[in-house]
């Protein structure tokens, strides 16, 4: 069935407040879900929220948490999210740390005791709408084991780019894993059972697989190799270590109800392009039009806006088996 933006976040949002969250909990998350769906990322859209919903019911998330926000120092701000949802805590800090970039030129901002924060890149879209270049990172439950290994240490830890245009909007957006692939897409292929592309994963005896469920028992394989371990690494220090989160190797996964909340944590950092040099936009501007000039390639974040432009308009097409587990008709 076909159905609009709205109708999936007036869903998300009521499916959420009845499973126990507040509405000041579910309303970022709903919009997230929207958001996802909108920009063609149907892994982290719909898909989630029965898991979501789970997770308020086992107690993995607390819907009625209060994120607390501190500045202890000029350029640095820090959240505790309660064991609640990323959105809200991140949203309850970002003004914070908007207001430190343009006093600084730069700050940072790190959650703890937070959660999975869904697409990382909305985030850093916001702060390059704001006028600020975003750089944002988020670690996960460990799902990727160190070259040469077989025990998982690291999450799929992904990073994003948000670079601003100049004027209220985003010149483009990097948003990528640690991983060849998202996590959320192997779990979706799982529940499909589709087979994964070669390259993507290894069994728990650290053997090429593209056997979903077996991928998921054994570790994602980094993108690039130890170069994309590396990346991992990176994002493991900043949104891990440096936030006072639980480490990737200690959390509790993202899905099913066991093992308490997971405890996870981000790291946002936001700078003023006007504190360093006046012809940044200008200079982000002639880069772009370099490569969008250039045939067949394409800026990052391209085939989101694409689909986004055409999901405002006719809305998405939801799976019958899906639209029946989310009692989406009822709304």
């Amino acid at each position: 069935m076909r159905v609009s933006l709205n109708e999936i976040e007036v869903l998300s949002l009521r499916a959420l407040v009845d499973a126990g969250a507040s509405a000041t909990q579910a309303r970022p998350v709903a919009k997230s879900i929207m958001a996802a769906e909108r920009d063609g990322m149907r892994s982290h859209g719909l898909l989630y929220l029965p898991v979501y919903v789970e997770h308020l019911n086992c107690g993995k998330v607390d819907g009625q948490a209060a994120p607390q926000v501190e500045r202890p120092r000029p350029g640095t701000v820090r959240v505790d999210a309660a064991h609640g949802f990323a959105h809200p805590a991140i949203d309850a800090g970002l003004p914070a740390l908007a207001e430190a970039a343009r006093e600084m030129g730069i700050a940072a901002m790190t959650l703890r005791r937070s959660y999975n924060c869904g697409m990382l890149g909305h985030h850093a879209e916001s702060l390059a709408q704001a006028g600020l270049i975003g750089l944002c990172f988020t670690h996960a439950p460990a799902s990727i084991c160190p070259i040469g290994g077989k025990v998982p240490v690291i999450g799929t830890n992904p990073f994003a780019v948000g670079v601003p245009d100049g004027h209220g909007g985003a010149r483009f957006v990097i948003d990528q894993s640690a991983s060849v692939v998202a996590k959320s897409e192997v779990l979706l292929r799982s529940k499909r059972g589709e087979a994964l592309r070669e390259g993507w994963a290894l069994d728990a005896e650290g053997q090429p697989t593209t056997d979903a469920k077996a991928a998921l028992k054994g570790s994602m394989l980094p993108a690039g190799g130890v170069k994309g371990f590396g990346v991992g690494l990176m994002v493991e220090i900043l949104a891990s270590a440096l936030a006072g989160a639980v480490a990737s190797r200690d959390a509790s996964p993202f899905s099913g109800p066991l093992g308490g909340p997971p405890g996870t944590g981000q790291c946002f950092l936001a700078i003023e392009p006007g504190a360093f040099f006046p012809g940044f936009t200008d200079r982000i501007e002639a880069l772009a039009i370099a490569i969008e000039k250039q045939e067949g390639a394409r800026l990052p974040g391209a085939r989101k806006l694409a689909a986004r432009k055409q999901t405002e308009t006719a809305g998405v097409e939801v799976e019958d088996d899906l639209a029946v587990r989310l009692g989406l008709k009822q709304y």
